[in-house]
């Protein structure tokens, strides 16, 4: 299930996650994470530069760094992403449509989640590996410690409002492998 979401990520704790404004921004911002010893991107499909910023880095940096795509809310994108070999999908939220659209499209995907039912739901699909977002609005860390506790067998990669500074607190996690996070593009910009 999944696509392998799990093994893809292996070794990537830190998910910059990244809208660009215009795709040509692109190739300096993953020199600078290089930089920092980091190995992947979520770029967010906010902006219509966002799925030009991924193909673009796919041709550029192929096989040398993970390029996914994140604010996945349709199946339009994931035929346009599949198209442009993206290397994983991430999504806000997750719909039974959806799920079966990313599982579907072979792509390695995270789908959204953060309330109690919306795992247990997800369990319910086969799903273990999950974005938990926005983390900031549904508890953070302590929703995080109960969720290791209520579901064991399900890892999380948070995100939304986590910041450089706390993002270690939330690695420190069992149920954590991965966060994600927007300060990576605020650093680049000073």
């Amino acid at each position: 299930m999944q696509n392998g979401i799990r093994k893809l990520m292996e070794g990537h704790t830190l998910v910059p996650v990244v809208t660009f404004s215009n795709a040509e921004e692109a190739p300096a911002f993953i020199e600078y994470l290089i930089a920092q010893q980091v190995g992947c991107i979520e770029i967010t499909l906010r902006t219509e530069a966002g799925m030009q910023a991924i193909e673009l880095l796919k041709k550029e940096y192929k096989g040398r760094f993970l390029v996914g795509a994140g604010t996945v809310t349709s199946p339009e994108q994931l035929d346009k992403l599949v198209q442009i070999n993206a290397d994983f999908v991430v999504s806000p939220g997750l719909t039974s449509e959806l799920q079966a659209e990313m599982e579907a499209s072979k792509l390695p995907y995270l789908p959204g989640t953060s309330t109690p039912s919306e795992i247990m739901w997800a369990r319910e699909q086969g799903l273990d590996t999950l974005k938990f977002f926005p983390a900031n609005l549904f508890g953070g860390l302590d929703a995080l410690k109960a969720y290791g506790q209520l579901f064991p067998d399900v890892k999380f990669c948070p995100t939304g409002g986590i910041s450089k500074a706390t993002s270690s607190d939330y690695l420190a996690l069992s149920n954590v492998f991965a966060v994600g996070g927007s300060w990576f593009q605020k650093d680049f910009a000073k």
